[in-house]
């Protein structure tokens, strides 16, 4: 059993997990950098260290500076979130050696999904269909004559890492050596390792991705699927559970392959499998696992019913997997919906934006999960992930997920810096998306900045609070008990 647990993260996914120790009697340490002094994680924490400067580098990504902390804190386990930490096995393994529990998989696990060219052989090795592509990271001579074997459009993909990270599309042979270098240097600056290995480009595929659960001993279940192919330079924006459309045959294949290749490596804790999926053909080909808590992990909750945090907490403190899950669903329960807020210009290219909060109101009511760490007076610096909060819809049906989302969309405000909350209002009410008609070039193909509304920034925000005083000031009660006493003055004259 955990009885304190430090956090080797920060912002949205740091809140959650203290939240969930929280709910558990498990007390929380929280590791900041000195940007983050008096950020909402650190505040809600029992306890909270400085581990360094701004830049993750010298601080969230210091294994010293982290196991420092959790040794003066006392703490017996580590959960390292997504991002940062949470993929690096060398850290899973040096809080082994400090007596920590890990709450994740396995060092070996985490060695061999990093490998991405690894997972791949896994894969073929359990029985699930890969795209055609290199067996080992190439050098250009290697490169271009497998790209002629492969054939183009091809994708360069890192051999470590994720998120889109040293990736790149080759249209032609003549492309080829320009983008084998910047995806080297890519993936060298992100993950420090560039090896590149060749994959075949997969037209207009839907990503698909299930998440499951291993007790490390090679039993593994599966809590459902999740639609992820709303996607920008390959990072993903929007995603949903269960997959909209999906025949019923592929799923359950599908869900069979995950639960087999997690199984072969005798994976233990929360992880996901990811595929992608030709509705066409109705061929599904395993795109790479990730053996870490997803940002998405929200949508699964909702149709499952099932605290995945917490399951990782019960998990790592030495439950069993029947005791960490409790009872399963036979299917999901409704549909639910997230969509990422992050803070970058829809309107320019998604580049980064960077300031102080100045008004917020987050959404809420029935069917609607806001997992934050926003506060009025935030200051969104340069040095991180621009994922500010998840806004998460469920409804008993998708078309009702919908409804509930565009509803919460109007009632956010966020202001004193450029969010990707425009492009979303547009995205729920895209004929297509309400169509269920998704794939990885759906944002590439549909979406057009002068079709999103006004940026939402600093200059405006004084206006929406003028605004907001002048309803607040026109408000008028009620002649009768049977109107609200929130009716605005105008509102009341055209009712009667």
């Amino acid at each position: 059993m955990i009885s304190t647990l430090l956090v080797a993260n920060r912002g949205e996914i740091a809140v959650r997990v203290i939240r969930a120790c929280h709910d558990l009697g498990i007390e929380a340490v929280a590791v900041y950098s000195d940007a983050d002094r008096d950020a909402l994680h650190v505040r809600l924490a029992d306890y909270a260290y400085p581990i360094g400067p701004p830049p993750a580098r010298e601080s969230y990504l210091r294994v010293d500076a982290v196991l420092d902390a959790a040794r003066r804190s006392g703490a017996d386990a580590v959960h390292p979130g997504y991002g940062f930490l949470s993929e690096n096995a060398a850290f899973a393994r040096a809080c082994a050696d400090a007596g920590l529990a890990f709450v994740g998989p396995s060092p070996a696990a985490l060695a061999l999904m990093g490998d991405k060219v690894a997972a791949r052989r896994l894969a073929v090795d359990a029985g699930v269909p890969i795209a055609p592509g290199t067996p080992e990271p190439v050098d250009d001579t290697a490169a271009l004559a497998a790209a002629q074997q492969i054939g183009f459009p091809l994708l360069i993909k890192a051999a470590a890492g994720g998120g889109g990270k040293g990736m790149r599309a080759v249209q032609s042979a003549a492309e080829l050596p320009a983008a084998l270098a910047q995806a080297r240097s890519e993936a060298a600056s992100s993950f420090g390792e560039g090896g590149v290995y060749l994959e075949r480009l997969i037209a207009r595929p839907r990503h698909i991705e299930v998440q499951l659960f291993g007790d490390g001993a090679g039993r593994v279940v599966h809590l459902g699927e999740r639609e992820c192919s709303l996607q920008r330079r390959y990072q993903k924006v929007v995603e949903e559970s269960p997959a909209p459309g999906l025949p019923e045959h592929v799923r359950q294949t599908m869900l069979d392959a995950a639960v087999r290749a997690a199984a072969r490596v005798r994976y233990g804790g929360a992880g996901t499998i990811e595929f992608l999926y030709e509705p066409a053909t109705e061929r599904f080909y395993f795109l790479e696992m990730n053996a870490r808590l997803q940002v998405e992990h929200p949508v699964t909750e909702l149709v499952t019913g099932v605290d995945l945090v917490q399951a990782q907490l019960k998990l790592a403190g030495g439950a069993t997997l029947d005791a960490a899950l409790g009872e399963l669903p036979s299917g999901p329960n409704g549909h639910a919906i997230e969509v990422r807020v992050s803070a970058e210009d829809p309107h320019a290219g998604w580049i980064p934006s960077t300031g102080r909060i100045a008004l917020l109101r987050e959404p809420s009511g029935p069917g609607i999960r806001v997992d934050s760490a926003c506060e009025p007076g935030l200051d969104v610096s340069p040095y991180y992930d621009p994922l500010l909060a998840k806004l998460i819809s469920w409804g008993r049906t998708r078309d009702e997920a919908i409804r509930r989302l565009r509803r919460a969309l109007n009632e956010y405000l966020l202001t004193g810096l450029r969010t990707s909350l425009p492009f979303h209002r547009w995205v729920a009410r895209d004929n297509a998306f309400l169509a269920g008609d998704l794939s990885t070039a759906f944002i590439a193909e549909r979406w057009r900045p002068d079709q999103l509304a006004a940026p939402e920034d600093a200059a405006t925000a004084a206006q929406l609070a003028a605004a907001d005083q002048r309803r607040r000031a026109n408000l008028v009660l009620p002649k009768d008990g049977r109107t609200s006493p929130w009716r605005s003055a105008a509102r009341t004259e055209a009712l009667q």
